[in-house]
């Protein structure tokens, strides 16, 4: 794989699908989501997704794939959009990859060597049995005799993880961490543009607030509910997405709509801060503060950066 790449990354509510949307027009590409909520059918307020209209025309992948019921993993994303940039490719378009989940993009560039391996079922049943008798710390014990650095990168109430990590060592007979560092030793998968976008802290967190706000009044909890109706709970992964788990613990009635409202927006303000410290440890981004150049200067400046990072080869791609 040596494929040309395009990635706009950057935290929640900064700005990212504004700047896709014209760069795509100027250079002729199609879109790849690199947000793990926007995978799932019918959730399309609470995971700020892209609509028709706002997409104008421009071609769309990894959106509305699957149903909230589905179990999706950073594995299948790589394996899934492995697939769709050679299409693009051959189409003489350029692939750009757009989102916030650091994870999934780090893996699809960088690349992640993941165990083969099938999800076992009653080994988990037996870990969270163990843990709710014995309490987490007691399976996080199993974790660390097995692979300490994971498990002193991980809360013990962290079970999803702790019980992740134990698997993946039954199974393979090496360690996550194992695993982590094989994929460090490879080259990057794709020859990607990094454009990050960040803003003033305080004028993001407004953003956040606004868009909050702006989700509500579009109808976020009717969204919520209508999933919830259907028997879409707060067990799946789908629904612990930010927006969904706290309508309903209002629709449960643990409290009123004004503090549903006043959680979506601290936790989004947390999930914001934690995706840049993760994006900052990556030193091959390229970094634009929007809110100190006017949008068409950004627009501008990232076209000429993708432009003089590419080849001529790659740019042939761009005409049309």
């Amino acid at each position: 794989m040596n494929e040309p790449l395009v990635a706009i990354i950057g935290p929640t509510a900064v700005g990212k699908t504004e700047l896709s949307l014209e760069l795509a027009k100027r250079l002729n590409t199609e879109i790849i989501s690199g947000d793990s909520m926007q995978v799932y059918k019918e959730m399309d307020i609470g995971t700020a997704k892209p609509t028709p209209e706002e997409r104008q025309g421009i071609p769309h992948h990894m959106i509305d794939i699957l149903s909230p019921d589905e179990d999706f993993s950073v594995a299948e994303f790589q394996e899934r959009v492995d697939k769709i940039i050679p299409e693009i490719i051959e189409r003489d378009k350029l692939p750009m990859l757009v989102g916030g989940t650091g994870l999934y993009i780090k893996a699809l560039i960088q690349g992640f060597i993941f165990p083969d391996m099938e999800s076992d079922w009653d080994l988990r049943e037996r870990l969270e049995a163990d843990a709710n008798e014995h309490g987490t710390e007691y399976v996080h014990d199993k974790l660390k005799e097995i692979d300490s650095i994971l498990a002193d990168k991980l809360h013990p109430n962290d079970l999803r993880r702790v019980i992740r990590g134990i698997e993946v060592y039954k199974q393979t007979g090496q360690t996550s961490t194992y695993f982590k560092k094989k994929a460090k030793e490879r080259p990057p998968r794709y020859r990607a543009v990094k454009i990050g976008l960040r803003r003033d802290r305080e004028e993001l967190y407004d953003r956040i607030n606004r868009r909050v706000d702006l989700m509500v009044e579009q109808g976020l909890v009717e969204e919520v509910k209508k999933l919830y109706n259907a028997g879409y709970d707060e067990s799946l992964t789908a629904m612990q997405g930010l927006g969904y788990k706290e309508i309903i613990g209002y629709l449960e009635g643990e409290y009123d709509l004004n503090e549903a409202i006043r959680l979506i927006k601290r936790d989004t303000r947390h999930f914001a801060k934690r995706q840049l410290t993760w994006f900052r440890k990556d030193e091959e981004i390229n970094w634009f503060d929007v809110d100190r150049l006017e949008f068409s200067e950004v627009i501008k400046r990232a076209e000429q950066l993708i432009k003089n990072k590419l080849t001529a080869g790659d740019l042939k791609l761009t005409e049309g």
